[in-house]
């Protein structure tokens, strides 16, 4: 499913905006057709944007269930003759699409993008009803998991697993767009590189002949091709890389239809302890980081974008972790513009029964169980991994895939729900890296799925919640973990997650935690590990910005690990780690 655009052959129409919007405070929606007719409704909710943050009404930001958004739908005059198409970016986490009451498509999942084709639904120039339907529940077979309860009172509870909060509704662009009735269906290009040639191979789903045309960055003609599948050289290519955001335009030509996208020229692979872009060992720096603002929640916001790239560029980082699920298709884009690495990761977080057990005070549970991780949820990531390759795998910026966050991969049965996912990811992508991100419940002696990762990332908080104010001991046993690691396994290691939560303006002359100078010393003790080992090749600080999460006793208004404010501004731990990173030059820091 190509992501739609605007071209000589294709036309598009954004329905993001003010909708007409209905908590189903009684799950009747359904029943009542609601669909059918007007909402009858006094509340108005932008698109894109996360409801939660919205209202000020507690049990709409609380709320289990669904909720329906509608709006008028107008099909341009100039859409007659052609194929139509209404695309959701991402409905959380389940989204319904209607016309005029009558169901088109629904989709599980709460960032992948869904569409249905109404052309015969529709003529050019009327005005339709269009409604859609959105859930935010979680269960043991969705991705990621929850259970919802019902109170003594009445009230649906949802529990999940994930430390983050769930904010749901339209977080992501709705459009309307129209293509020729014979279209091109999908392009996957993969890039190599033969001495100062770039390779640039295609493969085109489409009913007509085929013409490919690529394009440099001033608009000259450096290749071109034909058929549904080829490989053209460009000569004396320049490379994507991190820092080098060098890209091609790459136009595909198929009867009536035509379709760009930009290509970065790179190779990416795994070599011994190190990771190769372009056959050059990069180390990577940045964080892990969160689709989090205040108002819009997870709702997508180019001025938001734009701010924090800056705010990776000022700080030195060259990548980043799409923590714990997919991010907008507008980020992966200005990754690729903006020469970012990625670790492009699924929304397979909270796959741990034993530590959120402990998080929330809820009795252990086995994870990988019928009652709990099985085998529906096994298919559900199986159709996100898909899902997820099928919409990033053009991207250059993309690196790596990340199976999974935290699992409780030390416990029985993780080895047989996770080995077909890595095999499943490879055989989609054989050109990326697989990996997933290990929990510090599952120690290089214990955890069962390493063995599947062709490099491992590691998070950990030794200084935090293991030695805690005692950063002497938190680097000893530091220390002691990797060296295990590096001994077992023969992989690089990434550091995905350290960090220390802190309140902004929080000052001890003794670096007491929650302070902005521990925060500081935490990252100093950490970094001193990370460079006596040649075999970790990157830090990501968990996490870029503090961000909301569910309420709890020991979350003060959300995780403040951030090293910059909710609101983007930098704690002392940001200037810290400009120090550190500005200069790299994507090379390991000397000791």
């Amino acid at each position: 499913m190509l992501r739609p655009q605007s071209n000589r052959s294709r036309q598009l129409v954004s329905l993001d905006g003010i909708w007409d919007f209905k908590v189903d405070f009684k799950d009747e929606g359904f029943a009542k057709n609601w669909a059918k007719t007007q909402l009858d409704t006094d509340l108005d909710c932008a698109v894109p944007a996360s409801y939660n943050e919205l209202f000020t009404a507690r049990e709409i930001r609380e709320h289990v269930g669904w909720v329906w958004y509608q709006r008028e739908l107008v099909i341009p005059k100039g859409f007659a003759g052609e194929r139509i198409f209404v695309r959701v970016d991402a409905a959380t986490h389940e989204g319904v699409l209607f016309l005029d009451g009558k169901e088109l498509v629904r989709h599980v999942g709460g960032y992948m993008p869904f569409e249905a084709e109404i052309t015969e639904l529709v003529s050019a120039g009327e005005s339709y009803l269009l409604t859609i339907a959105v859930s935010n529940i979680l269960t043991n077979e969705t991705i990621p998991p929850g259970e919802v309860a019902t109170l003594d009172t009445g009230r649906k509870e949802q529990y999940y697993y994930h430390d983050f909060f769930n904010y749901a509704g339209l977080a992501r662009s709705v459009s309307l767009y129209s293509t020729p009735k014979a279209r091109i269906e999908d392009v996957t290009i993969v890039t190599d590189i033969e001495g100062s040639n770039g390779i640039i191979r295609y493969e085109v789903e489409a009913a007509g002949e085929v013409k490919v045309l690529v394009r440099d960055a001033k608009g000259a003609l450096v290749g071109s091709g034909s058929g549904n599948k080829g490989e053209i050289t460009v000569a004396n290519a320049k490379l994507w890389g991190p820092g080098e955001p060098n890209l091609y335009s790459l136009v595909v030509e198929s009867g009536e239809d035509s379709y760009s996208l930009s290509v970065g020229i790179r190779t990416v692979k795994v070599s011994g302890r190190d990771i190769l872009v372009n056959g050059k060992p990069v180390y990577l720096t940045g964080f892990g980081m969160h689709e989090d603002h205040i108002v819009k929640g997870k709702g997508h916001d180019n001025a938001f974008l734009v701010n924090d790239f800056e705010l990776l560029k000022w700080i030195g980082a060259n990548s980043f972790r799409t923590s714990h699920y997919p991010y907008a298709e507008e980020v992966m884009d200005y990754a690729d513009k903006h020469g970012i690495l990625v670790i492009d990761e699924t929304a397979a977080v909270g796959m741990n029964m034993g530590l959120s057990s402990g998080i929330f005070g809820s009795k252990p549970k086995k994870t990988f169980s019928e009652d709990n991780v099985n085998s529906a949820s096994q298919a559900a990531l199986a159709s996100q991994i898909r899902e997820l390759i099928q919409r990033d795998k053009n991207h250059p910026s993309v690196i790596a895939w990340s199976i999974t966050n935290e699992p409780a991969s030390q416990e029985d049965g993780a080895d047989d729900y996770f080995k077909p996912l890595f095999a499943l990811a490879k055989e989609l992508d054989p050109t990326r890296p697989v990996t997933y991100v290990n929990v510090m419940l599952a120690p290089f002696a214990e955890c069962k799925i390493a063995q599947f990762a062709d490099f491992i990332c590691l998070n950990r908080y030794y200084g935090w919640y293991v030695d805690h104010n005692d950063l002497d001991s938190a680097i000893a046993n530091y220390r002691k973990e990797i060296k295990g690691w590096v001994e077992k396994f023969s992989v690089p290691l990434v550091i995905t997650e350290y960090g220390a939560d802190t309140l902004s303006g929080g000052h001890s002359i003794h670096n007491l935690p929650w302070s902005e100078e521990y925060q500081v010393e935490f990252l100093k003790a950490s970094h001193q590990v990370h460079d006596e080992f040649e075999e970790i090749v990157g830090e990501h600080v968990w996490n870029f910005a503090d961000f909301q999460t569910k309420p709890g006793i020991f979350r003060v208004l959300g995780n403040k690990k951030g090293a910059f404010t909710r609101d983007r501004q930098p704690k002392a731990a940001a200037h810290e780690l400009r120090r550190r990173w500005v200069g790299l030059k994507n090379q390991k820091p000397k000791q």
